[in-house]
């Protein structure tokens, strides 16, 4: 058996290690995209990540062989908002990755459960984010090509590892890539569409710069209608709303969201941004020189280099679905990307849980094709008692 050391990341050198390993196991894949650090070390910022000024934890490993080289980095958390959400109290593990080799991985997730044990957790979710789903959630079980900004990449042999560990899928998710024009569309969508759009009490814009925020306010209001049903959905405050816009204003595009307004309250939104990764992949990822922040605006804003949009989120708040209200914005958006001085050519629309049928199919009747699949898995410490997968939303 080989011999491995876990070494707990507390310090600069160790932080600036993490961030570095993927580098090196993914040299040679074509599709990686290294991600900028200031992503990845918010997460773990309790000045910029709220869930640990809320008393949440957070802890980084990483692991070396017998010859002192890098193997594996891992990291556990415990979000306060929702561990005690569903059947037990639930910790989350992410930012996994390994080398092939097996029992490198069991140590790693082995650290991850001990450490949630000790904190009162039943069970631990992953590989997923700390902090939003929009963002490096679920391991990528298909589709292993070039991911969209905020969507997490791995190597195949992944799966491997955690099912062999003993986690189980709690629910996979699906990403849908279509053109931004109207091709492929379903006539019911079109009907729909033109049921809501011939209510005048109905009204569908785009958000500008001089009202982000009220932007911020409309999110949060139907963010929290439309998921309030969802179990693991803890409601979003207005500095939550406040932070998640203003961490969207350097890449913001006001073409990519639309709301939708029922007597000018707040129904629906429909958030969608550049796909950045096709700059982060041009300057290389990691840390934001000022050469590379000079670089990055040149490519986003002058040489409008990205062609793909991706979807971060799409709600209804309940008492509006079914009246054509999501097909009406689908439509609307359709007609600004026809519009001259567009760029771009695809959406890879947010991914959507197989716990939420109605907009999955939805999806496909959007001209939606499957192109990633990933897969939230769970992981129960008591191994006689029943898993049971996510609830479906009705």
């Amino acid at each position: 058996m080989a011999t491995y050391t876990l070494i707990k990341v507390n310090g600069r050198q160790q932080a600036r290690a993490f961030l570095d390993y993927p580098k090196a196991l993914y040299r040679g894949d074509a599709a990686y995209v290294h991600p900028l650090d200031s992503d990845v070390e918010s997460i773990f910022d309790s000045q910029r990540n709220r869930l640990l000024q809320e008393g949440g934890e957070a802890v980084r490993f990483l692991l070396q062989d017998e010859e002192g080289g890098l193997v594996g980095r891992v990291a556990a958390f415990v979000n306060p908002r929702t561990a005690h959400l569903g059947g037990q109290p639930t910790g989350g593990m992410g930012f996994f990755e390994c080398a092939p080799q097996q029992e490198a991985a069991f140590k790693l997730l082995d650290v991850c459960r001990q450490w949630l044990e000790v904190r009162g957790m039943e069970a631990m979710d992953g590989p997923v984010n700390f902090g939003g789903r929009e963002r490096w959630w679920g391991l990528l079980v298909d589709g292993f090509t070039q991911p969209s900004y905020g969507m997490s990449y791995a190597l195949p042999y992944y799966k491997g590892f955690f099912e062999a560990y003993g986690f189980r899928p709690y629910f996979n998710q699906y990403s849908y890539l279509r053109p931004v024009s109207m091709t492929g569309v379903a006539d019911s969508i079109l009907a729909r569409a033109a049921h809501a759009e011939g209510n005048p009490r109905y009204t569908f814009r785009h958000t500008n710069r001089r009202a982000m925020p009220r932007f911020a306010e409309d999110f949060r209001s139907v963010y929290n209608r439309a998921w309030a049903a969802h179990p693991e959905v803890e409601p979003m405050t207005a500095a939550q709303a406040e932070a998640e816009v203003e961490a969207l204003r350097p890449i913001v595009d006001h073409r990519l969201i639309l709301f939708a307004y029922y007597d000018g309250e707040p129904v629906g939104f429909f958030l969608q941004v550049p796909d950045v990764n096709e700059v982060i992949r041009r300057i290389g990822g990691g840390r934001l020189t000022a050469a590379k922040k000079l670089r990055f605006w040149y490519l986003l804003r002058v040489k409008k280099v990205c062609r793909r949009i991706v979807g971060i989120a799409f709600g209804i708040v309940p008492e509006h679905r079914g009246h054509g209200v999501e097909s009406a914005m689908a439509m609307a958006f359709a007609k600004t990307a026809l519009g001259s001085g567009f760029p771009y050519r695809d959406i890879d629309l947010t991914w959507v849980g197989d716990f939420n049928p109605v907009m999955m199919r939805f999806q496909q009747q959007l001209g939606g094709v499957v192109h990633k699949t990933h897969t939230t898995y769970r992981f129960l410490f008591d191994r006689e008692k029943p898993f049971e997968r996510c609830r479906r939303i009705a």
